[in-house]
């Protein structure tokens, strides 16, 4: 069976990840605008521990400071991340799942609910503590429940991870200038490492989680449940073993069983390819030697080649089974043709924090003007885009943030210090509309 690519899908796979992505990002810049968020340079976070920015501050301080943060705070998530791979290394995957659900009604309950708080304020909304604290509750209490919870519709899941993504970019955006555009260069770089580097706590933990067939135990966007690609629920899963009484029968045949999905072994084919036993195929040659005696010897030579050549037939016919099989000199168990796993189609996933760092970008860039927004969205979904095709091309685990946090960077700042000055001085001398 052949393995299918992302390719089979790619233009699917791609909305399905870049929609989400420009939900937030949308979203962020509304909040940003609506209720005027700005920089809060008394701020304290695990962002800033060593350096608190003060506009009165020069550059260079600046520079210095943002630096020591930026390194600061990936050396954290270094270390909390090589924490959460031992844990899960040990097998303390039900921890992780209850930390998981607790940050996720941290998260919405009091970042989300400061958020809230400041909507209702800002926009008089007529509400009274009581509805609105009964609100905040239940909307809570969903969220943490449908974080690692296979019964609830994976719908629900995906809001919920694009409103965690929401309310993190919304209080990150409230960080000093310097320090933020110092953190999200630093993080794209440690992401970098950490998912492609041997030894990255981001590619052990991906390859623990594939060496157990696990999901990963971490707050993921899923772009699509994972499905089986097999047919209906009495089709086979299409894994084939070495079947008939010990793999090879008394005859000398090797019989290919197809395993069903439950215990209806009445649908299961059985596929025998007989092999002609060696011995045989001597005793035929000896045989046909004699009786076919005759005074030309080239008619002997005929049939002793004949027979020589149905031998190497019946060997090059039993060679890629018994190869196939696992049967080689020491007799093996015979290992299955087509795993399990392969039958599995799995959709996209993109880690929250790559949902949030996206969102703090534009966000960031949402202070300034919306031609900086709109350079900065389209150089990250760009980015993106490209790191899916990389997915498709590569099959593997490669980091979301590299390529669209530099590219957001970049458009940043040629927007803000080229296209802005030009675009403006063409408008004002009436040359462009």
């Amino acid at each position: 069976m052949e393995s299918s690519s992302i390719l089979d899908s790619l233009g699917v796979e791609i909305v399905g990840v870049m929609a989400p992505v420009s939900i937030c990002m949308f979203l962020v810049v509304l909040l940003t605008y609506s209720l005027s968020v700005t920089s809060d340079p008394q701020i304290r976070t695990a962002a800033n521990l060593i350096y608190i920015e003060n506009p009165s501050d020069s550059a260079t301080v600046k520079l210095e400071g943002s630096l020591e943060n930026a390194i600061v705070f990936v050396v954290l998530v270094a270390a909390v991340t090589f924490v959460l791979v031992l844990l899960f290394y040990y097998n303390f995957t039900n921890f992780l799942k209850h930390y998981m659900r607790f940050s996720a009604f941290f998260v919405l309950g009091t970042m989300g609910g400061a958020i809230f708080l400041s909507i209702i304020q800002h926009f008089s909304i007529p509400v009274d503590s009581i509805t609105c604290f009964v609100l905040l509750f239940n909307f809570t209490v969903l969220g943490t429940l449908s974080v690692f919870s296979e019964g609830m519709p994976i719908v629900v899941r995906q809001c919920y991870m694009v409103v965690m993504g929401i309310v993190v970019a919304a209080w990150f955006t409230k960080l000093p200038e310097w320090t933020t555009w110092f953190i999200l260069v630093a993080l794209a770089l440690y992401d970098l490492v950490a998912v492609l580097a041997p030894g990255g706590p981001l590619k052990l933990l991906v390859e623990l989680a594939s060496t157990r067939d696990q999901e990963l135990p971490a707050m993921v966007y899923e772009a699509r449940p994972t499905v089986s690609r097999s047919g209906g629920g009495g089709s086979s899963l299409r894994v084939l073993v070495g079947g008939g009484g010990g793999g090879v029968s008394d005859s000398g045949s090797v019989e290919l069983q197809a395993v069903g999905d439950g215990a209806a072994t009445h649908n299961l084919d059985y596929n025998a390819v007989a092999v002609m036993d060696v011995d045989s195929v001597d005793g035929v040659g000896r045989s046909r030697e004699g009786h076919s005696a005759s005074p030309v010897s080239s008619e002997h030579s005929r049939e002793l080649g004949s027979v020589g050549n149905r031998e190497s037939v019946a060997e090059e016919e039993m060679s890629p089974l018994v190869e196939l099989m696992g049967w080689g000199d020491n007799m093996e168990e015979p290992r299955g043709l087509v795993e399990e796993s392969d039958n599995i189609d799995r959709g996209i996933k993109l880690g929250l924090g790559d949902f949030i760092f996206y969102s703090v970008l534009v966000g960031r860039a949402a202070m300034y003007d919306l031609m900086t927004v709109y350079a900065c969205y389209l150089a990250i979904i760009s980015g993106l885009g490209c790191t899916l095709i990389l997915l498709s091309v590569y099959n593997k685990a490669l980091p979301a943030l590299p390529i669209s946090i530099m590219l957001g960077v970049v458009f940043y700042f040629l927007t803000r210090l080229l296209m802005e000055p030009f675009v403006v001085g063409m408008t004002t001398n009436l040359m462009m509309f």
